[in-house]
């Protein structure tokens, strides 16, 4: 018997980003787009897949404005989905959050003793460590209340750096709303990640396998102090990349998520578009997908 190159991924989550959802259920910013309706679609397609991840890792912007009643209407669209899916959520923050109200409304709880967020005050950094067996997740709050560019303050640096001092058996995600990459767009220098050799320090020669965040609303990789950055598109609304240069249009395309498969050695993130075109080629069910490879003689490696 012939054996596949790599096993099954040892875990599986699902990278969702700027969802966006209004104060009340509206097209955001005067156009056609239903942030709702998108990540609704999004949710129902993953139960509907059989897919069975870890968590649903949601990077930031979760609501457009930080409304109470965006979050409770987030919190009424994913945690069902969740259960369906028999997974976790893991909630970041990002710019156009309101801490006070994320924590209320998403059941976070106070800030906690021993985090980076130790000062009790329902405004301070959202951050959190999770554990999926050996495979540790830790997010970071890069907001800064009031603005739009990101920063990870030099609490939130020493506390990560403690943090990473003991590596985890299967390495570390890290979640993080403002991508610590270049701007492929021009305009969005005004709203990036400063100081980045300051988490640079923290981060590098760490056990950080993956760093995954959102914010630009367009799929982008990289990578930072020897770490790849996987950037998953926003579900609300995309980026059109194809402007002239120096020009920036938000579009109601090109939504959708990350998939991300982990290995004892890679982690591999993939981009799933909301939009589903014409077959192409013959389809193939899964069990006929399963027929085919052991009809071939490959068996999974364990």
């Amino acid at each position: 018997m012939i054996l596949t190159e790599h096993p099954r991924p040892s875990h599986t989550f699902v990278h969702i980003s700027d969802t966006h959802l209004p104060g009340e259920r509206a097209p955001l910013y005067g156009s056609g787009t239903d942030a709702d309706a998108n990540l609704s679609l999004a949710l129902t397609r993953l139960v509907e897949s059989g897919l069975r991840p870890d968590a649903l890792l949601m990077t930031g912007d979760l609501a457009d404005r930080g409304d109470a009643s965006s979050y409770r209407r987030l919190r009424a669209l994913v945690e069902p989905a969740a259960e369906s899916l028999g997974c976790e959520v893991v909630w970041a923050a990002g710019n156009h959050d309101e801490r006070g109200a994320m924590r209320a409304e998403l059941g976070l709880g106070p800030a906690v003793a021993g985090t980076a967020d130790a000062v009790e005050a329902p405004d301070a950094p959202i951050t959190e460590v999770r554990w999926f067996g050996g495979l540790r997740v830790i997010v970071v709050d890069s907001t800064v209340p009031g603005a739009h560019w990101g920063e990870v303050t030099p609490a939130q640096l020493a506390w990560l750096s403690s943090e990473l001092a003991s590596p985890a058996p299967d390495g570390t995600l890290l979640l993080m709303h403002h991508p610590p990459l270049p701007t492929v767009l021009d305009l969005a220098v005004t709203v990036e990640l400063r100081d980045q050799p300051a988490l640079a320090e923290v981060l590098r020669g760490s056990d950080v396998r993956s760093i995954l965040s959102g914010h630009v609303h367009h799929p982008s990789f990289g990578t930072f102090a020897g770490i790849p950055v996987a950037v998953a598109s926003s579900s609300a609304y995309g980026q059109d990349l194809a402007q002239p240069v120096g020009a920036t249009r938000g579009q109601d395309a090109a939504q959708g998520y990350n998939l991300v498969h982990v290995y004892a050695e890679s982690v591999v993130h993939s981009v799933v578009s909301l939009e589903r075109g014409a077959d192409v080629g013959e389809p193939v069910a899964a069990d006929e997908a399963g027929r085919r490879i052991a009809g071939t003689g490959i068996g999974w490696r364990h």
